[in-house]
């Protein structure tokens, strides 16, 4: 712990268990305590508001500018006490238990999906080594176990093994499913999650996903902020009165901007044969100039603008159709 009085002089450093620490904030008057971001902070930060103390979390990032030289523990407090003094820095809102759980559900799904990918990849490896191939796509899984399963020609130990894999692979399906059900359900309890999952692109997952991983936006003062949050947005390397924008930053939460990303590129391939209601004219030009991966993260910034602005206002999507036209 590092502390500082009212002239920013340090008054306190001391180093304490967890156990320790609960009791002397117990006993401490009523304080502004940083946090580093980290894992665990959340349940720490509720921990220490219930005994009137008000927390601060703060991104590792943020902080680390101001470790002097020479990491530990004791520098690590004090650059955290020193960029909570800052007036500009940005903080982490804290999270409740139920946002928390929330968020937990979303993490199972992405590691079954991850889980999937892995066995119906190992699925192809093996089939391959015995001469049985099958067309990309989780859909084709099944019709690949069941070709096995009525190849006689296969070793009996390895239709054995097949067939373990697919009761897995069928496992994991259904625990899938019942995840996204109970994400479905809470996306249809929440009605800002509803006007989110109407812009193209977004659908319950990646609504459910702004509002879960998303603070609250009206600490952005624009879209443009929102999409830079997300990491939607160029490098900046200007210098010099000479501007360089590079590759998006990739800042922010990677789920929340993949899932984003994905809708985009779904859109455009609609889009590209023709089956699109949502095509707008930006849209198209963009396509006839630029590759379809940079039009598919430049889409998804768009929607991410969008998904601000709906939050911000409360006001539901509106269609390109549904716009009044420009005399």
């Amino acid at each position: 712990m590092h502390g500082v009085n009212a002239a920013e002089q340090p008054v306190l450093r001391k180093k304490l268990s967890r156990k320790e620490m609960m009791k002397f904030f117990e006993k401490a008057a009523p304080t502004t305590i940083a946090l580093e971001a980290c894992g665990g902070s959340h349940h720490w930060a509720r921990l220490l508001s219930s005994l009137g103390h008000e927390v601060k979390l703060i991104a590792p990032q943020l902080a680390k500018p101001y470790v002097k030289r020479g990491k530990n523990d004791a520098a690590d407090a004090e650059a955290l006490c020193e960029a909570m003094s800052r007036p500009t820095m940005r903080f982490v809102p804290v999270k409740t238990a139920e946002q928390q759980a929330a968020l937990m559900l979303v993490g199972m799904r992405e590691r079954l999906i991850r889980n999937r990918t892995q066995l119906a990849n190992a699925i192809r490896g093996f089939a391959m080594e015995f001469g049985v191939v099958a067309a990309r796509g989780m859909c084709r899984i099944e019709p690949l176990l069941e070709r096995i399963a009525t190849d006689q020609s296969l070793p009996e130990l390895a239709r054995e093994l097949f067939v373990m894999h697919g009761d897995e692979y069928r496992d994991l399906l259904a625990e899938i499913k019942a995840v996204e059900e109970k994400l479905t359900a809470l996306h249809r309890c929440d009605e800002c999650s509803k006007r989110l999952a109407e812009i193209p692109g977004v659908g319950p997952i990646g609504a459910s996903l702004l509002l879960m991983k998303a603070p609250d936006p009206r600490m952005f003062k624009s879209g443009r902020d929102f999409a830079a949050w997300i990491g939607l947005t160029p490098k900046d390397h200007s210098t010099a009165g000479k501007v360089r924008l590079g590759v998006i930053t990739r800042a922010g939460d990677e789920m929340l901007r993949s899932v984003l990303v994905v809708g985009a590129t779904a859109l455009l391939q609609h889009t590209r044969v023709g089956r699109s209601r949502h095509a707008s004219p930006w849209l198209l030009g963009l396509l006839q100039r630029k590759k379809p991966k940079l039009v598919a993260v430049a889409l998804a910034n768009k929607i991410a603008r969008i998904a601000w602005k709906l939050m911000v206002s409360g006001e539901a999507y509106r269609g390109t159709q549904d716009r009044p036209q420009a005399a």
